[in-house]
């Protein structure tokens, strides 16, 4: 029953697919082709999004559910700052909220007093938010932004680091714990800064990170309660915003459980059959893209805008 609870509630709550920081990018990215039938109902709203290389110029707005939305007004991370660095540029997902913006800058310059150099950043969304092609089942309102376990070198990185460097595994071979040859207390003071931020609503970790962040809170541990569990984030952690006040359309995420998410709360991720769960005797059936039907009725105005 404990198992069933804890896996409904982590469908409720996270709404993303494993991000893949470590994947790499390229650096002959070519344009998309065009699409046979851009104006049919059929036609996955990613293909559509995916082909809109520019923001909408409308008063920033979050439109929808972070896994079931878009983006208007969106503003680009500058891929160079004086405490972070956007990573995998060719994937052209700098873009977010201003809100998401003001955060990231702000979080960059709070990392130094953790002993960080800064912040890699990973994907944001796109520039008009909704779905994408690769990696990602959120990221679609500008509100939500992977953020390397990785410090920023004290050097600008070259076009070829952004897009093959990987990010740092930070989770132990036998997915039980942190690696201790990698992980240190700065990840947790890093983490904890994040999370302590009133604009952050949620943050997403490996359930071995969740656990080390559990055992190395302190007495101070009001903020473990927005961070919780879901697979992947062993290279990276995710960050979460509220929606703003000027997005009456943006729908929040749901309530996290009570309590802090440590102790037996961790039990189901650490069970045999989510560390090394039985492939499956038949392939898996794959998920029905969202179509625009499937996203609020303004996400057509973002999308068709000039």
């Amino acid at each position: 029953m404990r198992i069933a609870l804890a896996l409904l509630v982590a469908l409720l709550l996270a709404a993303t697919a494993p991000a893949l920081a470590q994947d790499p990018g390229t650096l002959d990215k070519a344009a998309l082709p065009p699409l046979p039938h851009p104006d049919s109902p059929s036609t996955p709203a990613k293909e559509l999004f995916a082909r809109k290389t520019e923001p909408v110029p409308l008063a920033a707005r979050s439109i929808g559910f972070y896994s079931s939305g878009c983006l208007a007004g969106a503003v680009a991370l500058p891929i160079n700052g004086p405490t972070w660095q956007v990573m995998r540029l060719s994937r052209n997902r700098n873009w977010g909220h201003p809100k998401l913006i003001a955060f990231l800058e702000r979080l960059a310059e709070n990392s130094k007093m953790v002993g960080w150099n800064g912040l890699l950043v990973g994907d944001m969304s796109q520039p008009r938010g909704g779905p994408m092609l690769t990696g990602h089942a959120s990221h679609q309102v500008g509100l939500d932004a992977d953020i390397w376990l990785t410090p920023m070198p004290n050097r600008k990185l070259s076009a070829e680091e952004r897009e093959f460097t990987s990010a740092t595994m930070v989770v132990r071979e036998d997915r039980l714990d942190v690696d201790p040859k990698v992980w240190t207390h700065q990840h947790t003071e890093l983490i904890r800064t994040a999370a302590e931020d009133p604009d952050v609503e949620r943050i997403f970790v490996n359930a071995a990170i969740k656990k080390a962040l559990c055992r190395e809170a302190g007495p101070d541990r009001a903020w473990l309660a927005k961070v919780r569990p879901w697979w992947g984030h062993d290279y990276h952690f995710h960050v979460r915003m509220f929606c703003p006040p000027d997005s009456p359309q943006c729908k929040p995420q749901p309530e996290p459980p009570p309590g802090e998410g440590c102790g037996h709360d961790l039990d189901f991720w650490f069970s045999p059959g989510v560390l090394h769960p039985t492939p499956p005797t038949e392939p898996t059936k794959p998920r029905p893209a969202l179509t625009m039907a499937n996203l609020p009725a303004a996400c057509r105005q973002v999308l068709m805008a000039p």
